[in-house]
């Protein structure tokens, strides 16, 4: 009896340590700051610190009929030189070493679900798995030291991607559907380009085009900045459920500037004549593009509409009564992108290859909307953007 009482209370104890242990590695993954998030449509493993992207890894996930299932996990358990159990055969098991499939590192996020290495590594960028994670040796090794229990897990289904690098420029990609189980259209896309207010400097007929290939491959729309006017920094506008962007583009070295939001601070009337492309104020009038229902303006035109000067200090577009000293870009020792993911050599299943930062091309030259005979007058002192007369 005193001896079952003491192995009782021996259990108790270890439990509690056990208890302690792993919500002490939970808050130190917690301050560690960093995240994993992982999209099964790219097959990228993304790690973050923060909100900053510090490295990208190519992987292997679940077949069709296995897929790697979405959600939200953690690492629960980290192993080196892991055993293999064949789940189908629990009896069968390969111990670490060359043969054993799980590689050299085992990361449990839950089940029998985990991140792990390979001894396929041309599996690497298909879907070959049970749903299991599988890296490249050198990949998850190298994860592996930089994770601790706790770290969370974002598992998501994106074949749309769209990041601002740093370099401020916004791209976006389309991946194939893999799973089957993300159909897309242009309003699909654009929804996620006018997050980023890119959205009218790509055409329809471009994004189509860009379904139809879902090649992974970077589509480059311009630099995207904040705009300061007088101090203040101009936020997006609605009125009579328009809405009216705020943030300054670059595209093929042109500043487009959002003409409304800046009419509006500097309280001056603008109008827009649309058949003549032509913005005026009563300081004087610019030439003017209107893309999917917004009036752009060239920087370069500023003193012309509103007898003021503008330029990029810092990474935000000021406009002011002076004249802007621009500031050079502050250099980061963080990469654009990280690394680039491996092309997978030949995957066990076909899957299109990838890549997450391929050369630049040309960006696309903005299509511009049909002009009208329509004079829209924008009164910006008590008055709200006015509709077409």
């Amino acid at each position: 009896m005193l001896k079952s009482k003491l192995l009782h209370k021996l259990a108790a104890v270890f439990l509690s340590l056990s208890i302690v242990l792993y919500a002490s590695k939970i808050a130190d993954a917690a301050e560690n700051n960093m995240r994993i998030v992982i999209n099964s449509a790219s097959r990228i493993l993304s790690l973050y610190e923060g909100d900053k992207k510090v490295a990208i890894y190519p992987l292997g996930l679940g077949k069709v009929r296995t897929p790697t299932p979405t959600g939200y996990y953690k690492i629960r358990t980290k192993e080196v030189n892991p055993p293999w159990i064949d789940p189908s055969h629990p009896e069968y098991e390969v111990p670490s070493g060359p043969n054993n499939p799980l590689g050299y590192r085992w990361m449990q996020i839950q089940g029998n679900y985990g991140i792990h290495g390979t001894n396929k590594p041309s599996s690497i960028g298909g879907y070959v798995s049970n749903g299991c994670i599988r890296m490249l040796e050198k990949d998850v090794e190298d994860l592996f030291d930089r994770v601790k229990i706790g770290t969370p897990v974002e598992i998501t289904y994106n074949r749309v991607v769209v990041e601002k690098n740093l370099d401020d420029e916004v791209v976006y990609y389309i991946y194939p559907d893999g799973y089957h189980w993300q159909n897309l259209n242009v309003q699909n896309v654009l929804r996620w380009l006018e997050a980023y207010e890119v959205a009218p400097f790509e055409t329809d007929e471009s994004i189509e085009q860009k379904i139809r290939l879902s090649d992974g491959e970077p589509t480059f729309l311009g630099k995207i900045y904040d705009i300061e006017v007088n101090g203040t920094i101009l936020e997006q506008l609605e009125r009579d459920g328009r809405i009216f962007y705020s943030k300054a583009i670059v595209r093929d070295g042109i500043t487009y500037l959002p003409a409304v939001p800046i009419a509006m601070a500097l309280k001056t009337k603008l109008e827009w004549h649309a058949s003549e492309n032509i913005l005026r104020t009563a300081n004087g009038e610019s030439s003017g593009l209107e893309l999917r229902r917004q009036l752009y303006m060239n920087a370069e035109d500023l003193q012309n509409l509103f007898g003021l000067q503008g330029g990029l200090s810092n990474k935000i577009f000021k406009i002011g009564a002076t004249e802007i000293q621009p500031t050079e870009p502050i250099e980061t020792e963080i990469p654009e992108q990280p690394m680039q993911p491996m092309q997978p050599e030949q995957p066990e299943q076909p899957a299109e290859s990838e890549s997450e930062q391929p050369a630049e091309s040309e960006p696309e030259q903005p299509a511009e909307t049909q002009p009208t005979e329509e004079v829209i007058s924008v009164e910006v002192v008590e008055e709200v953007v006015g509709q077409p007369q």
